[in-house]
């Protein structure tokens, strides 16, 4: 299928998507729940390929030419979907064709990368995030309101957990070096820009890590201070479906206690108590769960269900920063992705431990 000419450029927020795989498939059924967006273009290496994603998620046209995809008129912004080895080079292709990109997570492979985009997207005048979507779901959204406005009083430390059932496979992209493989990458973005969103700048105090037979990182822990609030994060890829995390987001207060709740990464509820806690109950515990169907009193849970993956929000929230003539988004600007980017160097600077 040919890009589509001015003529025939329809009304709405055309998104390209550049790249074919798993997440971009989901930011593609997700962009049913985002006003105004509309299904521009696609990007492949292979026309094959891109026809086969168009016609299954409703594209108005393929392309295996990034030049052509890139001057496709009907294209308003790039959702850059490939692995992060090539995040860089197209984001910087797609800013200077004029383009503005939404950079899948991590958004580059080192935070030398991620300030060069930023500086190009700069000086450009075009917009470039980085697509890290928790930061703008419902539940993060209402956790910093309710921890900008004292809900839980001053804010004395934090802590979260990742860690997923993932056997090694020396194949999987996750455990070959040469395809930025790696947990820190993977997970350990996620609890690291989200506690620089809810607390404060980041700066390492400690870190360590395991690596795989492949030599990537299989699993590290962190602590580190985010303005003055001490955190920990734990991730990693395990063996045993028994050994994966609790997977929630802590945030322990002078006068209360909010949760992310399991998995907090996508934001599926809070829990709120109106006390100082020192530890949280274990949402994996049955006990936990019974709990949470119950009205306890001192804890509050908010639920927030949703039809999506969530990947729609972070949609809206670039269409919106677009229309406003920004080129970076308040919530998450690129400065913030080369310092989580520049905190994974330093853990991984140190050798193993294993």
């Amino acid at each position: 299928m040919a890009g589509q000419t001015d003529d025939t450029k329809q009304d709405g927020f055309g998104w390209g998507i550049w790249a074919t795989g798993a997440i971009a498939a989901q930011f593609a059924a997700d962009l049913d729940h985002v006003p105004g967006a509309r299904r521009a273009a696609v990007c492949s290496r292979s026309m094959e390929t891109a026809q086969a994603f168009s016609a299954k998620h409703g594209f108005a046209s393929a392309h295996a030419d990034p030049d052509a995809f890139l001057a496709d008129p009907a294209v308003d912004a790039v959702y850059i979907a490939s692995p992060h080895t090539e995040h860089c080079a197209q984001a910087l292709r797609a800013i200077a064709a004029g383009k503005p990109v939404l950079i899948e997570k991590p958004v580059a492979m080192t935070s030398v990368e991620a300030r060069t985009i930023e500086d190009a997207a700069r000086n450009a005048g075009v917009f470039a995030m980085e697509a890290l979507w928790t930061r703008f779901l419902p539940a993060v959204q209402r956790a910093k309101a309710l921890i900008d406005d004292g809900a839980i009083g001053t804010v004395r430390r934090a802590e979260a957990s990742l860690l997923f059932h993932r056997p090694f496979d020396p194949e999987h992209r996750l455990f070959d070096p040469a395809r930025g493989g790696g947990v820190l990458h993977d997970l350990g973005v996620y609890p690291l820009s989200l506690a620089a969103f809810l607390l404060g700048p980041l700066a390492l105090e400690r870190g360590r890590w395991q690596a795989a037979p492949t030599g990537v990182d299989r699993a590290a822990e962190v602590a580190l201070t985010c303005g003055s609030v001490p955190f920990t994060a734990k991730v990693g890829f395990v063996e045993d479906p028994a050994a994966e995390g609790r997977n929630d987001f802590i945030v322990y207060g002078e006068t209360g206690t909010l949760r992310i709740d399991r998995h907090f990464l996508s934001g599926p509820s809070l829990t709120l108590w109106d006390r100082p806690l020192e530890t949280t109950p274990d949402p994996r515990g049955w006990g936990e769960k019974l709990a949470r169907r119950l009205p306890m009193p001192g804890r509050t849970v908010m639920d927030f269900a949703r039809p999506s993956r969530g990947l729609n929000f972070q949609a809206a929230a670039v269409q919106a920063a677009i229309a406003r003539g920004e080129t970076a988004h308040p919530a998450m600007p690129l400065s913030d992705s080369a310092a989580v980017l520049a905190i994974i160097e330093q853990v991984l600077a140190a050798p193993p431990e294993n």
